[in-house]
Parts: C-alpha cells; sequence; structure tokens
C-alpha cells in the first residue's frame, strides 16, 4: 500500500435492540504525517466485551484505548512483531485491571485490529470478532473465529452442518484479559490492492447479516452509508447484541506514485554495479593466475589461489544479492484472492437480494403506518420513489442505494417510538417474509 492511496473509512457501533448497555468498543487510528505512517501505518480495531454490568464495557474500552499507543511505541520491532507483543501487553493491562475489583474478576474482550502499512493488510486477532475483504465480486473472511463451533471444525470433530446446528455458536475459546497470557493470531501482511475493502465486525453483525451480504453493503455503498445499513439489517432481523462494523476503502494509486523501497536504477544502485563489477574482476584475475600456476607445475600455490578465488567468488555473490533492493510490487489487481482465506463467498448484487430489502422496506412501510411513526416522509418519499423508478429501469446497483437510503430514514423513526421491544416483533427475516407472502 502506498501514502498517497487515499482512505475512505466509517464506523458505527449501536447497542442493538435487546441489551441496554453497549460492550462494543470501535477506534479508528488514522496517521497524519507520512514519516509515522511508513513507521506505524494506520489501524482500525473492534472489541467486544464480555461480563455483566459494566464489565466487557470496561474490557473492550480498555482494549481499543491501549492497543494504539502500545503498538506506536513498539518502533524497534517490525510490525507485525509489534501488534502481537502490544496486544500481549494490552491482555496484560486487561488482566490487571480485572484483579483491581473482585466485580471485574475475569473480565474480558475480542479484539481484531487491522493495520494498514507500507507492507499491506496486516492482522491481529483473538476472539470471534472478524474482519473481511472485499475484492472484485468476493468477499474473503480473514480471521479465525476462536469459537467452539470452528475449533471443532478444524480438529475435525465432527460435520459443518451437524456443528453449526448442534454446537452453540457464542461459546468463544479465546479472549483477551481473563487470563495473564494469550495467544494472538498474527495474519499478513497481505497485498492491498486499489479498490479493497475492508470490514471489521462484532458477532452481534455476523450473527443476523450473511457474508454476502456484507460484501455487497461494502461494494456498493459509501462507507457510512455500509455502516449504517448493515446496523439496520442486524437490528431488524432481532438486534440481539451489541452491533459494531468499520468499512474502509481504499482509493486508487495516483499517477507517478512509487513506492519508496523500490529503487531499481537508481544512481545508487548504478554506483554500486559498478563496484560489484570491479570485485568481480579482480576474483576471476586471481582465478586464472591460480590455475597458470597449476598447469606451470606450482600446484600447492596454484590450487590454494584457486580454492581462495572460488570462496571470495561465493561471498561476493551472497552480498550481491542482499544489496539488491526489493523488487517492483506486481500488479495484481486482477487477481480476487491472493492467500487461501477462512472463508469466501460472493459479493455480487443479485436480483434476489435486492428484492429482500425492497420487501424489508415495503414491510417497515406498512408497521411506520401502523403504528404512525414519526420519521421524515417527504424524505422516504424522494427516495422511495427513486428507488422504484431505478429498479423499473433496471438500474440495480442505484436502486439498491435508493433503498438503502429510505430503510435508513424509516429506522431512524423506529427508534423514536417508545415501544421498540414490541415493534420489533413486527419486523421479520427476508425468508420469513418470502414464506408469509407465499402463504397468503
Amino acid at each position: 500500500m502506498l501514502w498517497e492511496q487515499q482512505l475512505e473509512f466509517a464506523s458505527l457501533s449501536d447497542v442493538g435492540m435487546r441489551r441496554k448497555n453497549n460492550q462494543d468498543s470501535i477506534k479508528s487510528s488514522v496517521e497524519q504525517e507520512r514519516e509515522d505512517w511508513e513507521r506505524n501505518g494506520h489501524m482500525f480495531i473492534v472489541a467486544d466485551g464480555m461480563g455483566g454490568h459494566a464489565v466487557g464495557e470496561l474490557a473492550s474500552k480498555i482494549a481499543v484505548d491501549t492497543l494504539p499507543l502500545t503498538y506506536k511505541k513498539l518502533t524497534s520491532s517490525t510490525n507485525a512483531e509489534a501488534l502481537r507483543e502490544a496486544m500481549e501487553q494490552t491482555n496484560g493491562t486487561i488482566y490487571e485491571r480485572g484483579n483491581l475489583n473482585h466485580d471485574f474478576n475475569r473480565m474480558g474482550t475480542t479484539c481484531s485490529a487491522l493495520v494498514l502499512c507500507p507492507e499491506g493488510a496486516l492482522i491481529g486477532h483473538v476472539g470471534d470478532s472478524r474482519i473481511y475483504r472485499t475484492r472484485g465480486d468476493r468477499i474473503d473472511q480473514l480471521t479465525f473465529d476462536h469459537s467452539l463451533q470452528w475449533e471443532m471444525l478444524r480438529r475435525g470433530q465432527g460435520t459443518p452442518e451437524d456443528i453449526f446446528m448442534n454446537q452453540p455458536k457464542n461459546v468463544i475459546t479465546r479472549s483477551m484479559g481473563p487470563e495473564p497470557a494469550v495467544e494472538v493470531d498474527i495474519e499478513g501482511p497481505y497485498p492491498v490492492q486499489p479498490g479493497d475493502a475492508f470490514i471489521l465486525c462484532s458477532d452481534g453483525l455476523t450473527n443476523h447479516v450473511s457474508d454476502e451480504e456484507i460484501g455487497v453493503a461494502a461494494a456498493e455503498l459509501s462507507s457510512t452509508a455500509a455502516c449504517r445499513f448493515l446496523v439496520n439489517l442486524a437490528n431488524l432481523r432481532g438486534g440481539t447484541d451489541n452491533i459494531s462494523v468499520s468499512v474502509i476503502k481504499v482509493g486508487a494509486i495516483p499517477e507517478g506514485a512509487t513506492p519508496s523501497t523500490v529503487r531499481r536504477g537508481s544512481e545508487e544502485n548504478d554506483e554500486l554495479g559498478g563496484l560489484w563489477l570491479g570485485m568481480a574482476w579482480i576474483v576471476a584475475a586471481f582465478f586464472c593466475l591460480g590455475t597458470i600456476l597449476i598447469l606451470t607445475g606450482y600446484y600447492g600455490t596454484g590450487g590454494g589461489i584457486v580454492g581462495g578465488a572460488v570462496l571470495a567468488a561465493g561471498y561476493l555473490l551472497k552480498k550481491w544479492r542482499e544489496s539488491l533492493p526489493p523488487a517492483p510490487i506486481e500488479d495484481r489487481s486482477h487477481a480476487t484472492v491472493l492467500w487461501r482465506p477462512y472463508r469466501t463467498s460472493p459479493a455480487k448484487l443479485t436480483r434476489r437480494i435486492l428484492d429482500e430489502v425492497v420487501r424489508l422496506q415495503q414491510r417497515m412501510e406498512e408497521v411506520a403506518q401502523e403504528e404512525d411513526w414519526k420519521y421524515d416522509r417527504v424524505g422516504f418519499e424522494r427516495m422511495s420513489q427513486k428507488a422504484h423508478a431505478s429498479l423499473q429501469a433496471r438500474t440495480h446497483h442505484i436502486a439498491f442505494r435508493y433503498f438503502a437510503a429510505a430503510v435508513q430514514i424509516l429506522m431512524d423513526g423506529l427508534k423514536k417510538q417508545s415501544q421498540q421491544k414490541k415493534l420489533d416483533s413486527r419486523i421479520f427475516r427476508p425468508e420469513e417474509l418470502a414464506q408469509q407472502e407465499k402463504n397468503s
């Protein structure tokens, strides 16, 4: 990734429809100076706290506040080493804080951190909060869920169907804070291509929204609109947990921008090239001299010179290779997956997904009228009309954006109502809506 590439990013954290307090925390630490970015990169974090009352909220807050500061102080390490050490130290901070108060004992949090640096995308991960990447029409899950279900899958303790049907999905096997030490997964760094989008989210989102829907939202909407739409979708499907999501989109490479590490053809390399050539000629001359001495009967002296020349040649070849600058970054913008993700899904807007959003908006509108929600009716009608006009014109990408905006307006009205729990039961999942229409 290059400093010149612009980022479009947004984050949103919501309490959900069932919880009284929000135990999720999110953080965006974006460097403002090139020198700082080249050393640290930009960091984005999502943390999902665990524990009763304010315990989980405190744990996740400590994680997102401590991790960036600790990471930036570890300037003597590589970015990967610094991220691992920073997460381990942050775990220790949460653990120590928990031991100060009996009520906070064994408090914990998930923590997933994305670092966008010159080397690419670097990930540090503990728990079941996820990091995805969209590229083209695919979405890849870059993190492994530290959950009972995923661990059983990794160990081959059953088929995916049996495990996901019979084992609880909210049991996590690893988190930051409960123990004095924690095992941190480090992924990457991986190449970043123009147009890539990264999504960080807590399980409050993935419990209700599919990977495909997450990928479509990130691909079709702006970062801010995508965060809002995904949170709305999770809430309208139950909102059983806190919901947090960050969407980061990587811009194009400006014309003329090149990585600072690529120096092929520079004056410095020209000077080094001449030096290596001169030393190579000297070694070759000694090799020839030793060969002549051997041919004229001076076997001992000649053999020693030839042996020394061979050793010198090997040493010079090794040092020459080490002196070469990094190769230019390969342009693989056509590639969808540059490594093996933990899971991959399509992220292409289909008529099926669009129809689900249309049904959802129509059902919300019906309930809004029945319950007399207070919302921007003029704005809603304008968005709805544009959405249906685009749908009729078969410009589905534009229609999707207008429908997402219409849902947002209705969601604002829903949140203003005093009977949220009752209203929540009136909104159905897309598959339930389809079945309801089939039965009617």
